[in-house]
C-alpha cells in the first residue's frame, strides 16, 4: 500500500516537473519569461522542428490552445502540429505573445541554431554574428559547435567567436585570454582591433595587456601594407586605362609629330559605338548581350580609325610641319565632333551595361578586386601586345618604325609615307575607339567623356618618352600608382599637381622622356 502511494505522488509531481522542463509548453504560455526560457530550451535541445517552430514565432504563425497547452504552426491556409510537423485541425487558438526582449531572444536563438545548420553559408554568417555580438551566453553553443565544424574556413571562424567570448566573459582565466589574443590578431580587422584596444585598457592582467598592445600594434602595420598594397592595385587599374587612353597617341604623336586635341573624341566615338552595338542587341538578340563587348571592340576599332583617317586625309596632311596650327585644327575638329555627338544623341549620359563576367569582386591576398577592372587591366595589356606585335613582327610596322626613325631616307626607299601618315593616324585613332570601349565600362558614355583623359594622355606620352610604346608602358602604371599612393596623403587635387610639377622638372632633365627613341634623324 505504500509503495503504491508513493508512485502516486512520484506521478503527481512529475507531471508539472515535466511540463515545466519542456520548451513547447513554456512557449504555450501567458509568462513572457516562461516563453523566453522555451526559446532558450528549444534552441539548445537539438530538436529537428526548433528551426521552424522559432521561425514561426517569429513572424507571428505560431499558436497555441490554452485547455491543453499544445502547439501548433500555421502554414497557408491549415495548420501542423509544432511537435511532429504533421497535419492538424484545431479551434480556440490563441498565437503565443511576443514582445521586443522575446525578439531579442529570438535572434540569439536563431543565430545559435544557425551555428549547427547543415548551410555552410548560414554557419558562416552565424559565426560571424556571434563575434560581431559578443553574447558570451552563446559561448557553449560556440564551443559545441567547434567540435562538430570540418570546414577549416569556418572552423577558424568559430576559433576567432570563441577566442571574442572568452575575452568578454568576466572571470575567464588569464592563460585562456593570453591563448585568444593571437587568435584576434591573426584576424587582423577593425572589430579585432576594437576588441584588443578595450582588453588593452581594461583588463586586471598586465601581462594580457601587454600581449594585447602588441597585437594592436602588428594588427595596424598590417592592415597599413595592405592599405599600400590596395592603393598600388588602384594604381594599376589607373594606369591601364591611362595606357588605353595613350597608347594610340603616343603611335600618332611619335610618327607624325601632331599635336591631336581630337584624340579624346575617337575615345568617345568608341564608347558611343559600345552603346550602339549593345542597343542593338538588345532590340534583336539579347542573348548575345554577354558578347557585346567583344562585338564593340573591332566595330569601335573601325568606326573611330575611318574617322581618323578622313581627319588625316581631309585636314592634318595640309599641315604637316606645322604643330601650332594642327594643334588649332584638331582642336576644332574636336568640338564639331562633340557637338555632332551632341545633336545626335543628345547631351545626357547614355547607359552602357555591363556582361555578367564582369560583375562582383573577390579577394586576393587580401585585396580587394572588382571582375570589371580585372578585366580592364588584362585588356590593356593584350592590346599593349597586340600593337607591340604589328609594330615588331609585320610589314606595316616595319614601315611605321623606318618613318619614325628618318622620314626622308624611308621615303627615298621607296616607302609611301603619307600612306604611311594616313595608316598609322587610322590605328592610332582606331586603338583609341577601343579605349572606350573599355572606358564605357567605367565612366558616363557623354560627349564629354574624352575631354578626361586627353591631357592625362600627353603627360603619359612625353614622359615615357615620344612614340616609345614601352616608355608610354612605364609612364602610365608609374603615374597612376604615384597617383593613388598621394592620394590619401594631399588629396586627389593636390595630388595630380604634384605628379605635373614632377613631370616638368622631369622633362628639362630629360626633354625625350624616359625612352627616347633612336635615329640620325631623331637624334639630328
Amino acid at each position: 500500500m505504500i509503495r503504491i502511494l508513493l508512485l502516486l505522488l512520484t506521478l503527481g509531481l512529475s507531471g508539472p516537473a515535466l511540463a515545466q522542463s519542456d520548451p513547447y509548453a513554456r512557449l504555450a504560455s501567458d509568462s513572457y519569461g516562461d516563453i523566453e526560457t522555451g526559446i532558450a530550451g528549444l534552441a539548445a535541445s537539438g530538436d529537428p522542428r526548433a528551426g521552424a517552430v522559432l521561425a514561426a514565432l517569429a513572424e507571428g504563425r505560431l499558436l497555441y490552445r490554452p485547455s491543453d497547452k499544445a502547439l501548433f504552426v500555421k502554414q497557408g491556409d491549415g495548420l501542423v502540429e509544432a511537435r511532429s510537423g504533421g497535419a492538424a485541425t484545431a479551434e480556440g487558438l490563441k498565437p503565443v505573445r511576443a514582445n521586443n526582449k522575446i525578439r531579442r531572444a529570438l535572434e540569439a536563438a536563431q543565430g545559435q541554431l544557425n551555428l549547427v545548420s547543415t548551410d555552410p553559408g548560414k554557419r558562416r554568417e552565424a559565426a560571424e554574428a556571434v563575434f560581431k555580438a559578443r553574447d558570451t551566453s552563446a559561448l557553449p553553443a560556440v564551443e559545441t559547435a567547434l567540435a562538430k565544424e570540418s570546414d577549416r574556413g569556418i572552423k577558424r571562424l568559430f576559433e576567432q567567436a570563441r577566442a571574442a567570448l572568452l575575452l568578454a566573459k568576466p572571470g575567464t582565466p588569464e592563460a585562456d585570454r593570453l591563448a585568444a589574443l593571437p587568435i584576434l590578431q591573426a584576424r587582423g580587422d577593425g572589430d579585432s582591433i576594437a576588441i584588443l584596444r578595450t582588453i588593452a585598457a581594461s583588463d586586471p592582467s598586465e601581462t594580457v595587456k601587454a600581449a594585447a598592445g602588441r597585437g594592436i600594434q602588428a594588427i595596424e602595420t598590417r592592415l597599413a601594407v595592405a592599405a599600400a598594397a590596395q592603393n598600388v592595385w588602384y594604381g594599376v587599374s589607373l594606369g591601364s586605362v591611362l595606357l588605353l587612353a595613350a597608347i594610340g597617341l603616343a603611335i600618332t604623336f611619335g610618327v607624325m609629330g601632331i599635336i591631336n586635341m581630337a584624340h579624346g573624341e575617337m575615345v568617345m566615338l568608341g564608347a558611343y559605338t559600345t552603346y550602339l552595338v549593345q542597343d542593338a542587341i538588345r532590340a534583336h538578340a539579347p542573348g548575345l548581350f554577354d558578347w557585346s563587348l567583344a562585338i564593340s571592340i573591332p566595330c569601335a576599332f573601325l568606326v573611330a580609325g575611318a574617322v581618323g583617317v578622313v581627319i588625316e586625309r581631309g585636314i592634318i596632311r595640309f599641315l604637316y610641319g606645322r604643330p601650332l596650327e594642327t594643334l588649332l585644327a584638331t582642336f576644332g575638329v574636336s568640338l564639331i565632333l562633340q557637338q555632332s555627338v551632341r545633336s545626335i544623341f543628345g547631351p545626357t549620359n547614355r547607359e552602357v551595361g555591363s556582361p555578367g563576367f564582369m560583375s562582383g569582386a573577390f579577394d586576393l591576398f587580401g585585396l580587394s578586386i572588382t571582375w570589371g577592372r580585372m578585366w580592364i587591366v588584362l585588356f590593356s595589356f593584350s592590346v599593349f601586345l597586340g600593337l607591340l606585335f604589328v609594330l615588331r613582327k609585320t610589314a606595316f610596322g616595319l614601315k611605321t618604325r623606318a618613318v619614325t626613325q628618318n622620314r626622308r631616307m624611308a621615303a627615298a626607299m621607296g616607302i609611301r609615307t603619307p600612306w604611311v601618315d594616313a595608316m598609322t593616324f587610322g590605328l592610332g585613332s582606331g586603338i583609341a575607339g577601343i579605349a572606350g570601349v573599355a572606358l564605357s565600362q567605367i565612366d558616363n558614355v557623354s560627349p564629354n567623356l574624352g575631354q578626361g583623359y586627353i591631357i592625362d594622355s600627353f603627360l603619359v606620352v612625353v614622359f615615357g618618352g615620344v612614340g616609345n610604346l614601352w616608355g608610354t608602358l612605364v609612364a602610365a602604371l608609374t603615374l597612376g600608382v604615384a597617383n593613388k599612393l598621394f592620394e590619401p596623403y594631399f588629396g586627389a587635387v593636390l595630388a595630380k599637381i604634384a605628379l605635373l610639377i614632377f613631370i616638368i622638372l622631369f622633362i628639362q632633365k630629360r626633354p625625350r622622356g624616359l625612352f627616347a627613341l633612336k635615329g640620325r634623324a631623331v637624334e639630328s
